[in-house]
């Protein structure tokens, strides 16, 4: 089954979490153009995220999640919320779901975790997740270890529900991959920086339009906290403590409210602008729309081509 049949959506493609980015405007105009988009609630408090809910429904007629980071102090708070507004599909990242599951299987909720090892994904199957996103290293923002290329196959056979493919993922020919691998879609974050409706300061648009696929860097790899970013003043200075030694106090002093300051502010320098490996592959800002049909238009095009090459 492809992933816009599980989801009711036009195209086979997911939103990522996003936070600070997926606002209820952004996670619409994603939806609306034909893709998932999720509210990203990282960064917010359970009030917020009902006011972001009832907005993105205000504005969209088409399905859209929430993705919950499970380590926000509000996690259960934001669990019942999403029961009590009807969200159709929760995505999850950074902890176990299996606290809520039961609650949310009962208000019909699709739950989609997000993982970077197939163990963890047999076990959130047997939790009761209805599909997976299997995040490859390559992605912005909160990373494991494991390649895109690596970790969706072994996720696959790790799991009879369905998988979805995120990292690396910017055109049609890393989409036709991910189906090869065995995914049923793709989920996306990195390309929709360069979009119009991205609510980003044109600074960090401007830094992800600048940036080669060699410009990114993992901090807190060292101290258990791996985030992918644009290389910068800040993550320079943070990777160079993390080598000599300084400890996770020492080391938050530079991301404390960095992405903020990268989203909102435009600091390019200080700011944590969160990307993947795919930068080097974006050159112009286009609607969302004219993203997620060149996506696929790209994949049509590689797909005959490979079997015109076969014949």
């Amino acid at each position: 089954m492809k992933l816009n049949a599980l989801l009711g959506t036009e195209f086979p493609i997911i939103q990522g979490g996003m936070a600070n980015i997926a606002t209820a405007p952004f996670a619409a105009a994603v939806s609306s153009a034909g893709a998932l988009g999720l509210i990203g609630a990282g960064g917010m408090d359970a009030h917020t995220l009902r006011q972001h809910i009832r907005q993105c429904r205000e504005l969209t007629d088409k399905p859209f999640g929430v993705n919950i980071m499970l380590m926000n102090p509000a996690a259960a708070e934001m669990a019942q919320v999403v029961v009590e507004e009807q969200v159709p599909v929760v995505t999850t990242g950074a902890g176990s779901p299996a606290p809520y599951m039961d609650a949310w299987k009962k208000a019909g909720i699709k739950v989609i975790p997000v993982v970077a090892a197939p163990l963890l994904a047999k076990r959130l199957e047997n939790y009761g997740a209805d599909a997976i996103v299997a995040e490859g290293t390559e992605s912005g923002g909160h990373v494991g270890e494991m390649t895109t290329m690596a970790l969706v196959p072994q996720v696959v056979d790790a799991v009879n529900i369905p998988v979805i493919a995120a990292g690396g993922i910017a055109d049609g020919r890393q989409l036709l991959a991910a189906f090869a691998l065995g995914a049923c879609g793709v989920q996306v974050g990195t390309c929709l920086l360069a979009s119009q409706e991205c609510p980003i300061h044109q600074n960090y648009k401007e830094a992800v339009l600048g940036a080669k696929g060699s410009d990114t860097v993992v901090t807190g790899r060292i101290a258990g906290t791996p985030v992918r970013i644009l290389k910068n003043k800040m993550a320079r200075e943070y990777v160079t403590q993390e080598k000599a030694g300084a400890d996770k106090m020492e080391l938050e002093k530079y991301t404390l409210g960095s992405l903020r300051r990268a989203v909102f502010e435009g600091d390019t320098d200080y700011g944590s602008l969160m990307a993947g490996q795919v930068v080097g592959q974006l050159h112009e800002i286009r609607p969302l729309r004219q993203i997620f049909e060149e996506l696929m238009a790209g994949y049509n095009r590689q797909l005959q081509a490979l079997a015109e090459e076969t014949k």
